[in-house]
């Protein structure tokens, strides 16, 4: 629309001549002479549209690795001594049928031993409802995803099976978005008034949460808010602590253990790495015994140097009270005091504290995987200097649906949108103030297409539209590097550096999927 620019970045301070002043200089893009502004901002939305389309190139959507293993922080692995692991989704990864196991067992506890509508029993679990990450309000029996900076994602909040409208939520929350987790909530997201569901156990919880209040609501029945959710969550927990679930795994491990031969590999190739491991889990003995046979071997405990069950995490990191307890090769308890850690051997309970003292293993040199970011990483990871590994299966899935040309191109347009919205905002004639509302409102359907290609309901996990979920702030705070499942671990990882809000017009080779030039690049080199 000019003279032809110096391709040269202009030195700090001062732009070339000819060159179209940014936006954020004070100045404004000019439509070319004759041209009424509406025409011209039409002109620069099919032009910017054209751009999008024509220069993603081929390949652009197998981008990323499913596999792969991501870092939030420099570590290597190299110079780490010692691995630790946790026994549940992180050396044993489930199927999802185990879900409906979990959802259907614990409504008919509900039914038969707390004496709920029978009614219930027509509900049954639906596979991909809820998310892992989710926060509910126990008072406003909401389920809602939260961002990074404790907004609710508005089309998020569910009271019973069906979505809240998003003025009602506002109304909620005294005419704002925002939420007052450290009021509501602790550290580890168990709250009076507000639960964060962390782990991927909780993803039957949330579905049968959200159909007992949904039959209570059909149907006109009142009910106690905080007893509906306690009761929830007992009946949950006893499908856990009676061992019901562990009996189901164990009856067909083949159905249920997915993974199996590449836990094996990883370990074996760990141990003549001349690394040591140790397990430490919330799971009884002879569950774990089963599972590590089926997917390791008979032999499974000579490669490891430690094995504790029944550790009562979080509480192992933070209490220094209980002791541990040996076990003999049967599983049964022995009465002798531990003086000492032995290879080969299996204790029960104890704390991190008895640990550190009996092993010496401290800091950088021990890196721990977990699935749970609280219960297996958190204190780790602050108030101990281990480095830690995130396990997120739900990875795998999410990096597939980004790797689709659908997800691809609806998120580069949306990123060029954001970016002609951002520029044009100036004018603000009534005819460009019409434009710039319908350009509003596609980019608001664009941003509910990506998100629903994750989850019709509650979208990614990983992000709330622009910004970061909750989950996914406390995923990078809590871990060095994360996964979708144990995959090889002998590498140095080099997380890139990426912008910060106010360094991105310096980021000239800044991509705004990973496959095209930003859009306004031209404009912004002169930005300094």
């Amino acid at each position: 629309h000019g003279q032809p620019r110096d391709p040269r970045p202009a030195p700090p301070g001062r732009s070339r001549r000819g060159a179209e002043p940014s936006p954020a200089a004070g100045n404004q893009p000019v439509p070319p002479e004759g041209a009424d502004t509406k025409t011209y901002l039409w002109a620069r939305y099919h032009e910017m549209k054209k751009l999008v389309y024509d220069l993603l190139p081929p390949g652009v959507c197998n981008l990323l690795n499913p596999a792969a293993i991501y870092a939030n922080n420099e570590i290597s692995l190299g110079d780490v001594e010692i691995y630790g692991f946790d026994y549940d989704y992180t050396l044993a990864q489930y199927s999802n049928l185990l879900h409906s196991m979990i959802f259907n067992t614990a409504r008919d506890i509900l039914i038969e031993q707390f004496k709920y509508p029978e009614g219930l029993g027509k509900y049954d679990y639906i596979p991909g409802f809820a998310i892992r990450g989710l926060h509910y309000d126990v008072q406003k029996s909401l389920l809602m995803k939260i961002d990074a900076f404790h907004y609710v994602q508005l089309g998020t909040a569910y009271r019973g099976l069906k979505p809240v409208p998003d003025e009602e939520v506002i109304e909620l929350y005294g005419g704002t978005q925002h939420i007052p987790l450290y009021q509501m909530s602790d550290f580890y997201g168990k709250g009076p008034s507000l639960k964060q569901f962390m782990d991927i156990f909780s993803l039957p919880e949330m579905t049968l949460l959200s159909s007992v209040i949904d039959y209570f609501i059909t149907h006109g029945i009142e009910f106690d808010q905080v007893h509906l959710y306690k009761d929830i969550s007992d009946a949950i927990r006893d499908v856990h602590v009676k061992g019901v679930m562990y009996k189901w795994i164990e009856k067909d491990l083949e159905q249920y253990i997915l993974h199996g031969d590449e836990i094996y590999a990883v370990l074996n190739r760990l141990v003549n790495h001349k690394k040591k491991l140790f397990l430490i889990t919330n799971s009884p003995f002879s569950f774990v015994d089963k599972g590590m046979k089926h997917m390791v071997g008979k032999n499974w405990r000579d490669l490891f140097d430690m094995v504790i069950v029944q550790a009562d995490k979080p509480n192992f990191f933070t209490d220094r009270r209980k002791p541990f307890r040996k076990l003999d090769d049967n599983g049964s308890l022995q009465w002798d005091k531990i003086n000492q850690l032995e290879k080969g051997k299996i204790y029960k309970e104890g704390n991190l504290f008895d640990f550190l003292r009996l092993t010496g293993w401290r800091g950088s040199k021990v890196l721990y995987f977990g699935d749970h970011l609280y219960s297996d990483l958190a204190d780790l990871m602050l108030r101990h200097g281990w480095r830690t590994g995130a396990i997120v299966p739900e990875l795998e899935t999410e990096i597939r649906i980004i790797n689709t040309e659908q997800y691809m191109h609806s998120l580069t347009w949306q990123q060029a949108l954001t970016g002609l919205l951002e520029r044009m905002q100036m004018y603000q004639d009534a005819e460009s103030k019409q434009v710039l509302l319908e350009w509003m409102k596609e980019r608001q359907e664009i941003r509910s297409l990506t998100k629903n290609l994750f989850n019709p309901q509650f979208g990614s996990i990983f992000r709330t539209f622009h910004n970061p979920t909750y989950f996914s702030r406390r995923l990078v705070r809590f871990s060095d590097i994360y996964m979708a499942s144990i995959n090889d671990v002998n590498f140095t990882f080099y997380p890139r550096r990426t912008p910060l809000q106010h360094e991105a017009p310096l980021w000239m080779d800044q991509l705004c999927t990973g496959c095209m030039k930003t859009p306004f690049l031209e404009e912004m080199v002169h930005i300094r």
